[in-house]
């Protein structure tokens, strides 16, 4: 009789252990299907992701690499910055294709800023410590150096306030000069107030207070409604001129961009990468500018926020065509190039569009492009790089203008002829440059 009782208790226990493994298992395979399902729908994403990303390299190398006849996509780039970095390789500064996009080359064409070719001042807030105020700048207002993005660069976050001025550390501007800088936002949507704007100073002192002899851009944040530009003028005290610029630069301001200024006497111009959005011909006042000031105003704490970084000014920027035909020779550091590569940045094509303006004058004109770069890395690699820039330029003349080939020889000389210090942003980006030789 025990004996029966055991077995049935086991025969019980089995059973149940069975059951209970059998839910356990369905359980299991439910959730494993469930899992499966969820890693299929990640990979496909991925896939999409992946070859969107493709895509997107296509268009942008067939912009920012124009004559490329390269199909296979690129690794994904840094973002762009005028330093030198000689650890990559690029060749495609060695295209010699015409095979280039009508678009892409009409805004190549139509570009028309030209860098001051003697810097006054060039942050890139390298000696500057995240969390601090940057050294070049001066403030009434709150601001950090922060990072950001995939590669961790250096930008300064400015913060929002009535009257609140971020002032850099200029010396007396001259009558004609240039400014730019890369400028960044995040956060705005479509509650950023149509009176939150990002506004530019030109100032005859380097004080918190304004509108005594003043020239005024206000670039708009909004996002729901397009507000427009504002320009304003004050001279000895009263407001000689405003006025609103029907332009909508709502999805341009969302994403990185680069701001360009040209200050040739009383005319000032800007651009927002290479499209013109101001040309005033007597916008500043008759009188002695002295500082640059940037105000961000009614930008939500916390949410909306504005960030700038590489900012460069500089004496020039006037017609470097007269100089190379007078004197045969131009020296500038306004031809840029992305980090450690022979692509040329967009901006830069308001200098070779004069010199392709000089040659096609010229007809009998024959040029020796020479790049240089600054001391950062290996020399080897900089004497390779700089050759590289200047067949660049030379492609882009040919390419994009088409200038003969037989009237362009090139050379690069790496950072064997320095003409600023490399122990300092600004002498770096002296360094930084390419000379346009008569042969």
């Amino acid at each position: 009789m025990m004996k029966k009782t055991i077995l049935t208790k086991t025969i019980f226990s089995l059973l149940f252990i069975f059951c209970f493994s059998q839910n356990v298992q369905s359980q299991f395979l439910k959730n494993l299907g469930k899992r499966a399902e969820k890693a299929a729908e990640r990979a496909v994403e991925r896939r999409v992701e992946k070859e969107t990303q493709e895509k997107t390299d296509q268009v942008l190398d067939s912009i920012l690499e124009p004559g490329s006849k390269k199909k296979t996509p690129k690794p994904k780039k840094q973002n762009k910055t005028n330093q030198d970095s000689s650890g990559q390789e690029n060749t495609s500064g060695n295209s010699t294709s015409t095979n280039i996009e009508n678009t892409s080359m009409e805004v190549y064409r139509k570009f028309d800023f030209v860098p001051g070719d003697k810097i006054l001042l060039f942050d890139d807030l390298s000696n500057d410590f995240i969390g601090d105020f940057p050294a070049k700048w001066n403030s009434n207002g709150s601001g950090e150096v922060v990072t950001m993005g995939t590669n961790n660069e250096k930008w300064m976050e400015l913060k929002s306030g009535r009257g609140t001025y971020y002032i850099p550390d200029t010396p007396n501007l001259p009558e004609e000069f240039t400014i730019e800088f890369d400028f960044l936002t995040t956060g705005l949507d479509q509650k950023t107030s149509s009176t939150t704007k990002f506004s530019i100073y030109l100032d005859d002192n380097n004080g918190f207070t304004t509108k005594k002899n003043t020239a005024i851009i206000e670039i708009p944040m909004c996002q729901f409604i397009n507000v427009g530009m504002v320009i304003e003028s004050w001279n000895n005290g009263k407001r000689t001129m405003r006025n609103s610029l029907d332009m909508d630069i709502r999805k341009t301001i969302k994403s990185e961009s680069h701001i360009s200024m040209a200050i040739n006497k009383q005319r000032v111009r800007l651009w927002i990468n290479e499209t013109k959005y101001v040309d005033i011909p007597r916008l500043l006042p008759n009188a002695d500018i002295k500082s640059i000031k940037f105000s961000p105003f009614n930008f939500r704490d916390g949410v909306d926020k504005v960030f700038i970084k590489n900012l460069k000014v500089a004496e020039g920027g006037v017609d470097l065509r007269r100089k190379l035909i007078a004197e045969g020779k131009i020296s500038t550091n306004g031809i840029l190039f992305d980090s450690g590569s022979a692509n040329i940045q967009p901006q830069s094509m308001g200098i070779i569009r004069q010199i392709y303006q000089v040659m096609a004058q010229e007809a009998s004109l024959k040029l020796k492009v020479v790049g240089h770069t600054d001391s950062d890395g290996n020399a080897d690699a900089n004497m390779k790089l700089s050759k590289k820039r200047a067949e660049a330029i030379k492609n882009a003349l040919v390419n994009i203008y088409k200038v003969s080939a037989d009237r362009l020889t090139t050379e690069g000389k790496g950072a064997s002829e320095p003409v600023g210090d490399n122990t300092t942003p600004g002498g770096k980006a002296q360094n930084r440059r390419v000379e346009f030789i008569k042969l």
